[in-house]
């Protein structure tokens, strides 16, 4: 909405105080910078999220500098949080001193519109607020129609398991995405594909094999979930080599999957077929 001197009782020739202007441009740069260096935390804090998702060890490795670190981001965002609170108020204070004095607020209040218009509103609006790795991973969930992710299925108990599925679409509104399980295998009754929807949690993008620069580097020792050979089950394992080159597999070792002589066979497994195991997941 773009504010005028028009109809707020401004007459010819007569100007807003300049230091009142001059105040009030302050304030909207202020305000402009402690939004931007909001961003910039809010980024932080997800992109720690994230680690602690992808590599729990995380917080044995390095848990009292990690959590002391994410404290101070809490504590400095709630700190610019209020700091914004306080811009707004003084702005709106200094935009309120330029109405014209006794005039009706129903007269320079902006239309309100109809039901439908102001829900779909609403949508554009939840979407535009998330902070950019939220809306990011949004937007990578986007583009996955068509394309393998890993998958958490739980088949009506207890018993949860990991697939590999193929998206069918993601509703941004409903936060659930479409799946196909394409070989649902041998012991799954009738042995058809089967469809779910899952929320975005239970979803994991696979790396891409054409972006090399964003693939996560799992060292030796990490427990990862990756795709079991010649199947389309994903199962816990540990990094035995990590990979030589940025198109080098990964050899692994899988839980529970014991030789006849009690020894743990290395499989070597596609690098985009390997991902950070979920956090509290012991699959």
């Amino acid at each position: 909405m773009i504010y005028t001197t028009q109809g707020v009782g401004v007459t010819p020739g007569e100007m807003m105080p300049s230091p009142d202007i001059a105040r009030m441009l302050d304030n909207s740069k202020e305000l402009d910078r402690l939004r931007r260096v909001q961003e910039e935390v809010l980024l932080e804090i997800n992109n720690m999220h994230d680690r602690i998702r992808s590599s729990p060890e995380v917080l044995q490795r390095y848990g009292d500098i990690f959590l002391t670190r994410l404290k101070m981001l809490y504590t400095q965002a709630k700190e610019l949080s209020e700091s914004e609170v306080n811009i707004s108020t003084q702005l709106l204070g200094q935009l309120d001193a330029f109405m014209p004095p006794g005039a009706p607020w129903h007269q320079r209040r902006r239309i309100e519109p109809n039901e439908p218009k102001r829900k779909q509103l609403k949508a554009d609006s939840d979407i535009s607020t998330h902070s950019p790795s939220v809306q990011k991973h949004l937007d990578t969930l986007s583009s996955l129609t068509g394309e393998q992710v890993a998958a958490r299925v739980t088949n009506g108990s207890e018993k949860e398991e990991w697939f590999v599925v193929k998206v069918l679409h993601f509703g941004r509104e409903t936060r659930e995405v479409e799946v196909l399980d394409e070989e649902p295998g041998d012991d799954e009754e009738g042995g058809s594909q089967r469809k779910y929807k899952l929320p975005i949690s239970e979803i994991i993008p696979f790396p891409k094999r054409n972006d090399i620069p964003g693939v996560q580097d799992f060292r030796p020792g990490e427990k990862v979930l990756a795709l079991y050979p010649d199947t389309t089950a994903l199962y816990k394992a540990t990094v035995v080599q990590p990979r030589k080159r940025k198109t080098d597999d990964y050899v692994l070792v899988f839980d529970d999957d014991e030789d006849e002589d009690g020894s743990l066979p290395q499989r070597v497994v596609p690098f985009h077929r390997v991902v950070g195991l979920p956090e509290g997941r012991g699959q």
